[in-house]
């Protein structure tokens, strides 16, 4: 959106149709000669050489610069629109399984067999930040627990969903069977407990308001450590209003899981008996509200978080308001090309004009 400031803008356009008229009568008229000859019929031959022939570069280069000028007193200006402006997001505790079993390797991403976390941090970043498939949730207040033996805060809820992934590419399995057991219920309660932290937080209401809180709930195995039981973590849950949906991640039956041999100490595949505890998960679901998925592959798992996307939906108000770049003195995006200031084109006109006329242009006398 091109506007242009001054309250007189279109009497100062309207010196351009002059310009015509004084290129013409100060750069384009025929002058008088500086030095008379009787004859110049033995010159009429003489073919001209490359700086005759640019001469009529240097009253163009300062009539260019005179129409810079010209345009810069109406103070042109670029207005960006912006329309979208959030008013109620969603609380999202993302709750990722980090135990042993998640180094099964029966997911594939881009065609490459993967363990099944990594397969997991592939889609939970087109869910946080969007793809082809996915918006992303740029209005939410997103927060990531890692759970394996003991559940473990990696990102408070925030905003700054950039900093959440970060946190999320940092999570491993568990390499140790001390850590690699599954406390589903402590990391519901953790959940529960940074979700509460909202309604401490005076300032971060006022900041951002919460619609709702929900938790996603994604483990492959059954709980078999922790101090609170899942369904208590759940009724909990319930009581704070806060809905869980939970994803049954792993192929039915047996998946391959890497080991190292003992003996040759190259890595090598194993079968191992998926065992997802369906009843529990699909009862802390309904206790909750919310809703129970199984997800065998990667593109079962993208869809489960793209139904989730399309359930909890962020409210938002549309308001309009401009911000500006002035063109006479800012630099400004226009699609892909970059344009410097006005001023300094009229500038840098001038001197070109300038340079030319005293070095390969100069005139004598």
């Amino acid at each position: 959106m091109l506007e242009y400031f001054h309250p007189n803008a279109r009497w100062a356009l309207l010196l351009l149709a002059l310009l015509p008229v004084i290129g013409w009568r100060v750069y384009l008229r025929r002058k008088a000669s500086a030095v008379r000859f009787s004859s110049v019929a033995p010159l009429r031959g003489v073919r001209p050489g490359w700086r005759v022939r640019l001469r009529w570069l240097l009253p163009l280069l300062r009539t260019l610069a005179l129409a810079v000028l010209i345009v810069v007193i109406a103070r042109p200006r670029k207005g960006n629109e912006q329309t979208k402006l959030p008013t109620e997001g969603i609380a999202i505790g993302l709750l990722v399984d980090r135990s042993g079993s998640m180094q099964a390797m029966d997911f594939t991403v881009d065609g490459k067999q993967v363990d099944r976390l990594t397969a997991v941090r592939n889609v939970v970043r087109s869910f946080v930040l969007g793809d082809d498939r996915l918006k992303g949730r740029p209005d939410d207040l997103i927060g990531l627990i890692a759970f394996g033996t003991y559940a473990d805060s990696k990102c408070p809820l925030t905003l700054d969903h950039s900093y959440l992934i970060e946190a999320l590419d940092r999570t491993e399995i568990a390499r140790t069977e001390e850590e690699g057991q599954t406390a589903i219920g402590d990391a519901l309660a953790l959940a529960v407990e940074q979700i509460r932290s909202l309604d401490r937080s005076r300032r971060l209401q006022q900041a951002r308001p919460v619609r709702s809180r929900i938790l996603i709930l994604l483990t492959d195995g059954q709980s078999n450590a922790g101090a609170i039981e899942p369904l208590k973590a759940a009724e909990i849950a319930r009581a704070f209003n806060i809905k869980v949906y939970t994803i049954g991640a792993g192929t039915r039956g047996m998946a391959p899981v890497p080991l190292q041999d003992a003996f040759t100490g190259k890595t090598v595949y194993r079968p191992m008996q998926v065992d997802i505890d369906e009843d529990t998960l699909r009862e802390i679901a309904g206790v909750t509200g919310g809703k129970y998925y199984r997800a065998t592959d990667t593109d079962s798992l993208r869809s489960v978080y793209a139904e989730i996307d399309q359930l909890e939906k962020t409210q938002t108000t549309e308001r309009r308001f401009l911000q500006y770049r002035e063109l006479a003195t800012e630099w400004t995006h226009w699609g892909r090309l970059t344009l410097p200031p006005l001023l300094l084109l009229a500038f840098a006109l001038l001197a070109a004009e300038l340079i030319l006329s005293q070095t390969g242009l100069r005139r004598l006398p």
